[in-house]
């Protein structure tokens, strides 16, 4: 049974490759649409409330799918552990770093995480990262690359940057910490148990160090505009995006989801060239193919 031999995947894996597809799709409209809440709510405020509205959401589906929120002593140490990297943490890195760099230093940074993922399955044993996945994880990055480069905004290392991008450098580690660290308790919980519950966890803290700023906003004058976007964040980036990637961790692997998150700048440079009439160039195209060649070509392998 170690020999990587070819095969499609199955009905069951199927639904779970589109399903990461759609969340790639809602991660990657959600990039402008948390850049425009930004410009008029401080960074810590929306983090509040889009992970307070998010939590809530996953408690009410737990308690009508399973009516248990029960789980073992010997795990509650790695739920804490769980909800502080993968939530409360990554959070504050991403959110401030997103706010201080520019969108094609934040997508080159962020496709390094099939990287820290398969490198941190590997180092801990959780899962056997094997030469498909490897050579796939290569061709995706350099899909992403094109992507960025076919953009026309080139990549800054600048003053104004680099704060920036040293905070959007930590969103890949932690998150491969909290997807790798994850796989065990997803043999014990489901994902929809494993996901509400962290989060929940983790909008604690988030919620706590957000006071000072929730106090200092001026709510009356937050545009129906920034609402609808931190909704949209809550509800399908956070709430069921974090669902999605935890059944995608649960059936077919971490680092094969992983790959499914570099699809993320290659749905935001599409969605602008069809809703905003940005063109789409030659690069970009060819880029956003390898992507597409990298998941197919890991897919297609045990």
């Amino acid at each position: 049974m170690g020999t990587e031999n070819s095969q499609a995947p199955t009905n069951a894996h199927l639904s779970v490759h589109l399903m990461l597809i759609a969340m790639s799709f809602v991660w990657g409209i959600n990039f402008p649409i948390i850049k425009g809440a930004l410009t008029e709510l401080s960074p810590p405020s929306f983090n509040a409330i889009r992970f307070t509205t998010a939590s809530l959401l996953l408690l009410v589906l737990l308690y009508f799918r399973e009516k248990n929120f029960s789980i073992r002593r010997d795990n509650i140490g790695r739920f804490i552990l769980l909800a502080l990297v993968g939530n409360t943490v990554y959070q504050l890195f991403f959110i401030h770093g997103i706010a201080r760099t520019t969108a094609s230093n934040s997508s080159l940074i962020l496709a390094t995480t099939p990287i820290f993922i398969a490198l941190l399955s590997s180092i801990l044993k959780v899962e056997k990262i094997t030469k498909p996945i490897v050579q796939s994880i290569i061709i995706s990055f350099a899909g992403i690359i094109l992507v960025i480069a076919g953009s026309g905004k080139p990549l800054m290392l600048t003053d104004q940057t680099l704060l920036g991008d040293l905070l959007t450098i930590a969103n890949p580690i932690c998150w491969a910490t909290y997807t790798v660290l994850s796989k065990p308790l997803l043999k014990i919980y489901t994902p929809l148990k494993l996901t509400s519950l962290t989060m929940t966890m983790g909008t604690i803290p988030l919620v706590l160090l957000s006071i000072p700023s929730l106090n200092a906003e001026n709510w009356s004058i937050v545009p129906t505009q920034a609402w609808l976007g931190l909704a949209f964040s809550a509800f399908f980036a956070i709430g069921i995006g974090y669902l999605m990637w935890y059944t995608g961790v649960s059936v077919i692997g971490n680092a094969r989801t992983a790959l499914y998150q570099n699809l993320v700048p290659v749905f935001a440079v599409a969605s602008a060239w069809v809703l905003l009439s940005e063109k789409m160039s030659p690069i970009q195209i060819i880029g956003a193919s390898l992507v597409f060649i990298s998941l197919y070509l890991v897919q297609r392998t045990k």
